[in-house]
């Protein structure tokens, strides 16, 4: 290829600089850019253009307009009084159960993720919900934090997430198919959770509510439905070809605004006006995240990093289950450090090669992956989940850790059956549309 760095030289400058703008606070974003420009200017054959070139040709991409869709239908539901009806409805259904509002906490997780996509905005709407009630009823401080937290990552493994997306287009995985293999392992994550905070109840003697009638939860089922119609009619119109991923995006924010309109009738022009200010924000911030990382993952390709990295790796000969256990721990470090979406772009595209070498499905792969990135949510530094959930409830991350850490040990469970038992992930897909793998 005639380059003037070898990749060993190229992989310490870029990582090298990487690793000390984050040291310094600088935003990963533009950390990424940072570490890249160096190289540009060093390189003949390269230029400072070449940055903003493969950044551009990151969001030129039909599949990445899905990410501000459903941001935006999350918003529109929330401020249209959807996620009001689907508190009243997780009432209905677990508040009887030892730490009731807890457990609705895990809940509504559950059934905002499929709407959402978005731990982050799970997690800041979630805060806000539950964790000052919880302190109302003498819920522990950090455990408040730690279960909003910890619940809040299941937005980015129960379809539709913004991490499928993002992976589906960057590594040409079948979104559908990365849809409905994270169904299972979400909703095992879910029940461990709900078993945690059964746990922690018995023991510190949490509240529970009065069990409702059945009356009570037909009636909030009954007001709900519309609600829990969305996640069907994105993933169901993806499943089933009616639509592509980004058209069912969109077609979930007309679904979202007319149920805020003419159903429940509580959005005005100002929660509107909200709505897309907010998604906006979220938007820009998640795509340029994408369009950094995609020009420092262009310059890991055009040195073959990925190649000289795992040529070590490869002579290990781990199997399987070896390599899944491998590529689990990679993204769990990097998770540390980095934004899920990044590491998505820098790590998988490296890792993809391992996985393959040893007949690794895509999809598994993918869920493989995604779930161990989720924690990178709520560990510490990085830990965003927990940083929204710690300044909502004005105390410091380190003494949420605990709680935190002792959340994540069952949920560390749920991904080594997914590691070992890649049917966990692989069942729906290859029963519902086996055409969608490999």
């Amino acid at each position: 290829m005639g380059t003037v760095l070898s990749p060993g030289v190229a992989a310490i400058i870029l990582f090298g600089i990487f690793f000390l703008c984050l040291f310094w606070r600088v935003p990963v974003a533009f950390a990424l850019a940072l570490a890249c420009l160096p190289i540009l200017l060093i390189e003949p054959r390269l230029s400072a253009m070449t940055l903003a070139q493969e950044t551009f040709n990151a969001y030129n991409s039909f599949i990445l307009l899905a990410v501000p869709f459903f941001l935006l239908t999350a918003n529109l539901m929330n401020v249209g009084g959807t996620t009001d009806r689907l508190v009243r409805l997780s009432r209905a259904i677990v508040g009887h159960m030892p730490g009731g509002l807890a457990q609705i906490n895990v809940v509504l997780s559950i059934f905002f993720a499929g709407i959402s996509g978005s731990s982050t905005a799970d997690a800041a709407s979630q805060s806000k919900i539950f964790i000052e009630a919880q302190r109302k009823e003498g819920y522990d401080d950090s455990f408040s934090v730690a279960i909003t937290a910890v619940s809040a990552v299941l937005a980015v493994i129960i379809p539709p997430s913004i991490l499928m997306i993002v992976w589906g287009g960057i590594l040409t995985v079948s979104i559908g198919a990365l849809f409905l293999a994270g169904i299972i392992p979400g909703l095992l994550i879910g029940l461990v959770q709900m078993a945690t905070v059964h746990a922690y109840a018995k023991i510190r003697g949490y509240p529970t509510y009065p069990r409702s009638t059945w009356a009570e939860l037909g009636k909030s089922l009954v007001v709900s439905i519309p609600a829990l119609m969305t996640p069907f009619i994105i993933v169901g119109g993806k499943i089933f070809g009616w639509f592509t991923a980004t058209e069912s995006a969109c077609i979930a924010v007309l679904y979202a605004g007319a149920l805020s309109i003419f159903i429940y009738r509580e959005m005005d022009m100002k929660g509107l006006h909200y709505a897309l200010l907010d998604t906006g924000k979220f938007a820009a911030i998640a795509l340029f995240c994408v369009g950094t990382a995609s020009a420092f993952g262009w310059l890991l390709a055009y040195y073959e990093i990925p190649k000289a990295i795992l040529s070590g790796v490869s002579a290990w000969q781990l199997g399987p289950i070896g390599t899944g256990f491998f590529i689990a721990f990679a993204f769990l470090v990097v998770g540390c450090f980095l934004d899920a979406i990044p590491a998505i772009i820098i790590v998988g595209t490296i890792l993809e090669p391992l996985a393959k070498s040893v007949g690794m499905d895509p999809v598994h792969f993918a869920i493989v992956g995604i779930v161990s990135l989720a924690f990178g949510l709520v560990k510490p530094p990085y830990g965003l989940c927990l940083m929204i959930a710690c300044s909502v409830a004005g105390m410091r991350m380190i003494d949420a850790l605990k709680d935190t850490s002792i959340m994540l040990l069952p949920m560390f469970g749920v991904l080594v059956l997914i590691i070992v038992w890649p049917d966990v992930a692989l069942f729906l897909p290859r029963l519902i549309s086996p055409e969608f793998l490999r």
